[in-house]
């Protein structure tokens, strides 16, 4: 079996990303993160896919404006036609090479089909990323 492929996503923290304290806003934080499952299973199933639910984000640390966000995703486990995928994010100041881990989470995805319901994935164990 194949290790699972890694999806990353890279983003610049703006102001307009930011809560009152000139830090990445959690709900934001969120979003990015959920982006980055989405790629992830997405590639995996090669099919539609939909959030479930997420399970225990931590936040770490704040991310200030104009922070460099790296965000990993990689699918850890495969359902019948479910997938959880892990997220892990790194900030580091754009002058620094020096990262540091702020946010973890897992986000449980679901192939779906044209009409939303649920689908069974094909039986190969991890995807060739696109």
């Amino acid at each position: 079996m194949t290790a699972p492929a890694t999806t990353t996503l890279t983003e610049v923290i703006f102001p307009e990303q930011a809560n009152h304290y000139g830090t990445l806003f959690g709900g934001n934080a969120l979003a990015l993160m959920a982006k980055a499952a989405f790629i992830a299973a997405s590639r995996h199933a090669r099919t539609a896919v939909v959030m479930a639910r997420s399970e225990r984000v931590d936040f770490g640390a704040p991310i200030a404006v104009g922070a460099l966000l790296e965000l990993e995703a990689r699918v850890i486990r495969t359902g019948r036609s479910s997938m959880t995928v892990e997220v892990v994010g790194q900030a580091a100041p754009l002058s620094s090479a020096t990262r540091r881990e702020v946010l973890r989470g897992r986000f449980e995805m679901v192939a779906v089909d044209d009409k939303g319901r649920p689908q069974a994935l094909t039986p190969a164990p991890f995807a060739t990323p696109i």
